[in-house]
């Protein structure tokens, strides 16, 4: 079986599309071909059809090759364009080449049909491969390349572009994702884009084609809008937040909020620019309202992801808050510094959301590249608190809960008494709360157990005194698990 070929034959002789036909299953191709003979059958076969190259006879009753070129750049496309003659002088030739097409050759002499049509089939993907990457780098040059849409510049040349006063009005729409920081913060970077990138497919669902939206910063957004009354601009805004409270609805794991500013040119003489930085400030003022609620819907959404890790590991916290509730008042913390240290239990591994359950819940003992990894959960804990109000007080204790004694903890390898008495109670606690408890990677251990491995770090990961009066406490209270 040849090589596949689609050819478009001009000729007027059944027979003369039969020699070339014949010529090109000699050379290796198995031709799907189509025989014209006049302008409208070509224009009709360009119209219908994809072809690899084109032959056309140079002379024909009421048509010719030059006609034939004329057509087939009207049709802009770009494959070979052969021309095969009966008699075609240096002239002839040179007009036929001036015209468009690429090669021309002999009816006496088709043997060089073949390598002539290998030839300019391979410069013809030469060409495309160009005009690909050529395309390839205007996309780029004007296009946002995570979430496909405008980027600055090409809006910047459109606010320029219109500022004519042709298209008045004109509206100005700039929109915010709230929290991304927070987000890029917690969850990493990749979480941040694919917000992004939903929030860039909902905003570009909410608009006409004509309009230009864009990504202008790393999280902000804006839509121009030519020849658009400000009641239009109102309206479009009213549906990026609906379509913002659809989405969170149907979509729990984690909130997308936005913010939003208009503006609209109310005299010509008012430059584009302005009506951008009225736009830019209109929402800024809404920001300025809407990014503490939209960080604690946020980390609403953490505390609800923490709670459904908890109810996996069947109720540490609320075993891990007895403890200290307990433990606390019998080292003399004051009632005020208790509380804290309840909120502390609840939320100290708050962090642990932006950590794969992959490797949290491994059963296997973790690799070196794990183990950093789950590290990280101290430092995306206290990012997550100083963003609540709620949490703000405990996120120093929440960045330094697991340092140890010796100064082998981490993050920050404090030592001694420069951890906070905070995070040396919780230590001691959480250790033996998870000795004892259920946990995807070991089975409990028994009260005397765990008691034998507290009093064995003590030095080292626990302060010393702070075990002995735990232990004390367990006897005395008999705080069984």
């Amino acid at each position: 079986m040849g090589q596949p070929i689609r050819l478009l034959i001009v000729e007027d002789s059944e027979d003369g599309a039969a020699l070339l036909v014949r010529e090109l299953r000699h050379g290796g191709y198995e031709p799907t071909f189509e025989r014209v003979e006049t302008a409208e059958a070509m224009r009709n076969a360009l119209d219908k059809q994809t072809w690899d190259i084109i032959i056309a006879d140079y002379t024909m009753p009421g048509f010719s090759a030059i006609a034939a070129l004329t057509l087939f750049k009207e049709s802009g496309l770009d494959l070979p364009f052969i021309i095969v003659s009966g008699t075609i002088g240096e002239d002839t030739a040179v007009e036929a080449m001036k015209a468009g097409a690429h090669d021309y050759l002999m009816k006496g002499n088709l043997r060089r049909l073949v390598p002539a049509i290998k030839r300019e089939l391979k410069e013809a993907e030469v060409r495309r491969g160009r005009r690909q990457a050529d395309e390839q780098l205007k996309y780029l040059s004007l296009h946002d390349p995570l979430t496909k849409l405008y980027n600055r510049a090409y809006f910047e040349e459109e606010m320029q572009r219109i500022e004519s006063g042709r298209f008045d009005p004109v509206g100005i729409i700039i929109g915010d994702v709230d929290g991304l920081k927070l987000v890029n913060d917690t969850l990493g970077h990749h979480a941040g884009d694919a917000m992004l990138v939903t929030a860039a497919e909902m905003i570009r669902g909410c608009f006409r084609e004509s309009d230009v939206v864009a990504r202008v910063g790393g999280d902000e957004f804006a839509i121009l809008l030519p020849n658009t009354k400000r009641d239009v601009v109102e309206s479009a805004c009213r549906r990026i937040k609906n379509a913002v409270s659809n989405y969170n609805l149907s979509n729990l794991k984690l909130p997308l909020s936005l913010s939003l500013g208009s503006a609209i040119n109310r005299v010509k003489s008012v430059y584009m620019k302005d009506i951008y930085r009225e736009a830019d400030n209109n929402m800024y003022r809404e920001k300025l309202h809407r990014s503490q609620s939209a960080r604690s819907a946020i980390v609403q959404t953490f505390k609800k992801a923490l709670e459904a890790r908890d109810f996996i590991t069947n109720g540490h916290v609320n075993r891990l808050r007895l403890l200290i509730a307990t433990f606390a008042p019998t080292i003399g913390m004051p009632e005020q510094c208790v509380n804290e240290m309840l909120l502390l239990a609840q939320f100290h591994d708050i962090g642990k959301v932006g950590i794969p359950d992959s490797i949290l819940f491994k059963s296997d003992h973790l690799n070196p590249d794990e183990y950093a990894e789950i590290q990280r959960h101290c430092e995306i804990g206290y990012r997550i608190a100083q963003s609540s109000p709620e949490l703000a007080p405990i996120a120093d204790l929440i960045l330094k809960h697991h340092e140890w004694w010796d100064g082998q903890g981490y993050p920050l390898g404090l030592k001694g008494e420069g951890i906070p008495l905070e995070c040396r109670i919780l230590a001691i606690t959480d250790a033996y709360e998870s000795m004892t408890g259920e946990r995807p990677y070991h089975k409990p251990m028994s009260r005397e157990e765990a008691i034998a491995e507290l009093k064995k770090c003590a030095g080292t990961q626990f302060n010393p005194e702070l075990v002995d009066q735990f232990v004390q406490v367990l006897a005395n209270q008999n705080l069984a698990h």
